[in-house]
């Protein structure tokens, strides 16, 4: 079940970020939620692949190098999602990634974490 809600906090905070930055493209909610799946399962086989990868260039920038990792998730996302889901550069994709970072922390430790130890 916490992998659900999960999916929808990442579904909003998707809507989020593409409401702030006019270079990425969200047609809706139900589009948000199918990115959020698809970029769970990116998450889940590429991610771990690319982490083992750029595990160099990872410590020698003290992990900063995640964050280009979690953008390069979110194009390739943005790439399968076609034109429901579209970012207009890498740039934009890792101002997403750090934004996606901080805000699905928040969301994640201050709301859903208190009410599902209730």
């Amino acid at each position: 079940m916490s992998w659900l809600i999960q999916l929808v906090v990442n579904a909003v905070v998707l809507l989020i970020i593409a409401n702030l930055f006019d270079s990425i493209e969200l047609t809706g909610f139900g589009a948000a939620v199918i990115a959020s799946l698809i970029l769970a399962v990116v998450n889940i086989i590429v991610k771990p692949i690319l982490v083992i990868l750029t595990l160099p260039a990872t410590i020698l920038s003290l992990g900063l190098f995640l964050f280009v990792i979690n953008a390069i998730t979110l194009m390739l996302t943005a790439w399968l999602m076609g034109s429901s889901f579209v970012i207009d550069g890498f740039l934009w994709a890792l101002a997403a990634a750090v934004i996606f970072a901080i805000l699905n922390s928040i969301i994640s430790n201050f709301i859903v974490d208190p009410l599902v130890k209730r």
